[in-house]
C-alpha cells in the first residue's frame, strides 16, 4: 500500500501514466518496438487520461510510440493472423484527426484489410489467432471490435457494425453459461482442444482478464454505436446482464475479484488486479451509461473495487507506482493451467486498464457529485 497523501481517480492515472513515462521512452515500452497489445491497451489508458485532462505530454508519448514503428508512408510490422494485432490500431485515429497525416489513416486500412482475410468459423466468427484454428477468444472482441466501429465512423463503413455485433452474438450463443451469467475464455468449433467441451467446445473455466476485454468491449461498443443502430438494445440489455454476474463473484473483504472468477474459495485461487481493473472500469461506464440492473448495487461494486486497487498499489524507490499481482499472458486451459501462472508487476496491460478503471471512476464520482447536488 502507499502511506502518502489521499488522491483523486484522476491523480492515480496519472502517476500511473507518468510513473511509466519515466521508466521507458516510449518506442522502448516492453515488448521494445513492438505493434503490440500490450502497448495499446496502456496507451489506450493514456489517451482516455488525455481527453480528460487536456495534457499534451500524454499525447505526444503516444505519438512517439506510433512514429516509432509507422513510417512516413503507413507502413508498419505486424503480425498478420491474428486479432491482437489490430488493437494498437486504435492510437491510429486521434492522430490522424489531429494531424492530418495520411500516414495514420494508411496504417489503420491495412489493420481494417487484416480483418477481410483473418480466418473464421462456420458462422463467420474470427479466429483468435491462425495458430488456435476454430477458436474464438473473449480477448478478440476487444482487439478487433472497438477498433471496427472507430473505423466505420472515421472513413464511413458502417456495414462494419453489424459485423461487430455479429461477432458478439456469436460469443453470448456458444460461451455464455446460463447459469452464472459469465463467459467461458474460449470456444473451439472443431472440439480438438484438449480444454474443449465435447458437446459445447468450450473451455472449462471463467478466466478473470477474458471477461475483462468482454466487459471494456462491450462497454465500448455502446459509447460508439448510433442509438438506432439495429440489435444495440440487445447489446445493452447483455451488458447489464454480465454486470450484475460480475458483482455477484466480487470478493467481499478486498473488493477485488479471483483469477478464476467463480472459485474464489479454492486455496490456490488468488486476486487478480488487471481483470480487476477491467471490471471496475466496466460496471463504472454501465452505471454511467444508464444500463446497470441496479444503479446503486453497481455504483458500490465499482466503489469498493477501485478502493481495493488503490489498497494494493505499491511504489519503488523513486516514488513510481507499481501495479502487483498481474497475470502474464494465457492462453485457455484447465482451472490448473490459470491458477499458476506467474504474476507479475506493472505488466502494460494492467497498469492500462488501471489507468482506464481510474479515468472512468472520476467520471463517475463527478456524476454522482452532480445528482447529489440536483437532489
Amino acid at each position: 500500500m502507499i502511506g502518502s497523501l489521499p488522491a483523486t481517480p484522476i491523480e492515480w492515472a496519472r502517476k500511473a501514466c507518468d510513473s511509466l513515462m519515466d521508466t521507458y521512452q516510449a518506442g522502448e515500452l516492453p515488448p521494445a518496438h513492438r505493434w503490440h497489445y500490450h502497448q495499446g491497451v496502456f496507451l489506450c489508458g493514456m489517451e482516455l487520461l488525455w481527453s480528460a485532462s487536456g495534457d499534451g505530454r500524454y499525447l505526444t508519448y503516444i505519438q512517439e510510440y506510433v512514429d516509432d514503428l509507422v513510417d512516413e508512408h503507413g507502413n508498419l510490422y505486424f503480425a498478420r493472423d491474428e486479432l491482437d494485432a489490430v488493437q494498437a490500431g486504435l492510437l491510429l485515429f486521434t492522430l490522424h484527426e489531429r494531424t492530418g497525416l495520411a500516414k495514420y489513416k494508411t496504417a489503420a486500412d491495412k489493420l481494417r484489410n487484416l480483418l477481410r482475410t483473418v480466418n473464421r468459423t462456420a458462422e463467420g466468427g474470427y479466429w483468435h489467432k491462425d495458430k488456435y484454428p476454430y477458436q474464438m477468444w473473449l480477448d478478440g472482441l476487444y482487439m478487433a471490435g472497438v477498433f471496427s466501429l472507430k473505423y466505420a465512423d472515421a472513413y464511413g463503413e458502417p456495414e462494419l457494425r453489424q459485423a461487430v455485433l455479429h461477432q458478439e452474438r456469436l460469443m453470448r450463443k456458444y460461451m455464455r453459461d446460463e447459469a452464472t451469467g459469465l463467459l467461458y475464455h474460449a470456444w473451439d468449433e472443431s472440439r480438438h482442444m484438449p480444454w474443449a467441451d465435447p458437446q459445447t467446445g468450450c473451455s472449462p473455466e471463467f478466466w478473470s482478464r477474458s471477461l475483462g476485454w468482454y466487459g471494456l468491449a462491450l462497454a465500448q461498443f455502446l459509447t460508439l454505436l448510433p442509438e438506432e443502430e439495429p440489435g444495440r438494445a440487445e447489446l445493452a440489455a447483455a451488458l447489464g446482464e454480465f454486470v450484475q454476474a460480475l458483482i455477484r463473484y466480487q470478493d467481499k473483504e478486498s473488493g477485488l475479484w479471483y483469477q478464476v472468477v467463480d472459485k474464489g474459495n479454492e486455496p490456490d485461487n488468488w486476486l487478480e488486479t488487471s481483470g480487476s481493473c477491467l471490471f471496475v472500469y466496466t460496471i463504472a461506464k454501465t452505471v454511467k451509461l444508464g444500463l446497470a440492473l441496479d444503479e446503486a448495487e453497481a455504483a458500490a461494486a465499482a466503489r469498493k473495487g477501485y478502493e481495493g486497487l488503490i489498497e494494493v498499489l505499491q511504489e519503488d524507490e523513486q516514488g513510481r507506482l507499481i501495479l502487483p499481482d498481474i497475470c502474464i499472458g494465457t492462453s485457455a486451459g484447465d482451472y490448473e493451467n490459470y491458477v499458476t501462472r506467474p504474476k507479475v508487476s506493472n505488466d502494460l496491460h494492467g497498469v492500462g486498464a488501471l489507468v482506464m478503471a481510474c479515468v472512468e471512476m472520476e467520471s463517475l464520482y463527478e456524476m454522482q457529485e452532480v445528482q447529489e447536488v440536483r437532489e
